[in-house]
């Protein structure tokens, strides 16, 4: 595992006023070290109402699940993307560094990415980690976990895929699984699951969970702010995780596992603003962007479209 602290931040600069501004003229290094800690614990706390993104740079959870490795590079091309749109809120905004999954070592990885998680959360910031495979959603969760105590804490998963699978290792297809077996309550709904492409196995263990299922099928038929509603009703905080193959193809071509139905950009970005109009959302995941598969950067730009749109959100959700 290695850390760098900050991201490269470049962008189109238009001119020097608060008028021009884009995310790479705004954003501000984190003010303590979310891997250490004893520094993270004493240093300064964050606004509440504030956003801290964080990218974890991992395919290993991909390539032990047989995928299509590339996401590696997954933060780095997100956050370009993101650098210059510009900028329509004026809550803080902090980068808290990419951690990078060196080699096999995903468990080291999962270990920082936990402790930085639970730095950020607990300083007070909300946290976007930006993928990195889906197997980063263990490690985020388990660092909200560990900051917030015995709250009850609601997973919402945007996704083609249940990532419940059973494996000898953490791969990119166990975080849920992971979780489920790590937690005393585990509330997991996932919005999006194409029916051909999990095994009648993955059913049964989500009927055996517990866990809510919204196919894309029922999902033209439901509507998104109803789900997102009855997802949200009794607990206290919510994880909210996208994993881009839950688009169509056209639209996310840059990923692991390209969707040949996939649900309509709008619907997820209505979903997102839905959860985080409950007030509830902590933790947001945006994970599987493979730059290796994308085309004109298409995916890397739906990617830090929805960095910015939940952005705006929290800030619009906070001063209502």
């Amino acid at each position: 595992m290695s850390y760098s602290p900050t991201f490269s931040w470049s962008g189109r600069n238009d001119g020097d006023g608060p008028e021009h501004a884009r995310w790479f003229t705004t954003i501000s290094p984190l003010p303590f070290n979310p891997l250490n800690e004893q520094s993270a614990t004493s240093g300064p706390s964050l606004p509440t109402t504030s956003v801290t993104i964080v990218g974890f740079a991992s395919d290993e959870g991909v390539r032990r699940n047989h995928g299509r490795v590339g996401a590696h590079e997954g933060p780095a091309k997100a956050l370009t993307a993101l650098g210059s749109l510009t900028v329509h809120h004026s809550i803080p905004t902090f980068d808290g560094g990419i951690i990078s999954v060196d080699g096999e070592d995903l468990e080291g990885g999962h270990q920082a990415l936990t402790q930085a998680v639970s730095s950020v959360t607990g300083a007070g910031s909300t946290c976007i980690v930006v993928g990195g495979g889906h197997e980063t959603a263990y490690g985020t969760h388990m660092g909200l976990v560990r900051s917030v105590g015995e709250a009850r804490i609601g997973i919402i998963n945007f996704d083609a895929h249940f990532d419940l699978r059973t494996a000898d290792r953490p791969t990119s297809g166990t975080p849920f699984k992971q979780i489920a077996e790590a937690v005393d309550d585990f509330r997991y709904t996932v919005v999006g699951i194409s029916r051909p492409n999990n095994t009648r196995v993955l059913f049964d263990e989500a009927e055996r969970l517990g866990v809510t299922v919204v196919t894309d099928d029922e999902l033209r038929r439901q509507s998104v702010e109803d789900i997102i509603a009855m997802a949200a009703r009794d607990v206290d905080i919510l994880h909210v995780s996208i994993d881009l193959d839950v688009l169509p193809a056209a639209v996310a071509p840059g990923v692991s596992a390209p969707a040949a139905v996939g649900i309509p950009l709008n619907t997820i970005r209505d979903g997102l603003a839905a959860c985080i109009r409950t007030n509830k959302v902590k933790l947001i995941d945006i994970v599987e962007l493979n730059p290796t598969y994308d085309v004109d950067d298409r995916t890397a730009k739906v990617a830090a479209r929805l960095v910015s749109d939940a952005t705006s959100l929290i800030e619009e959700t906070t001063q209502a």
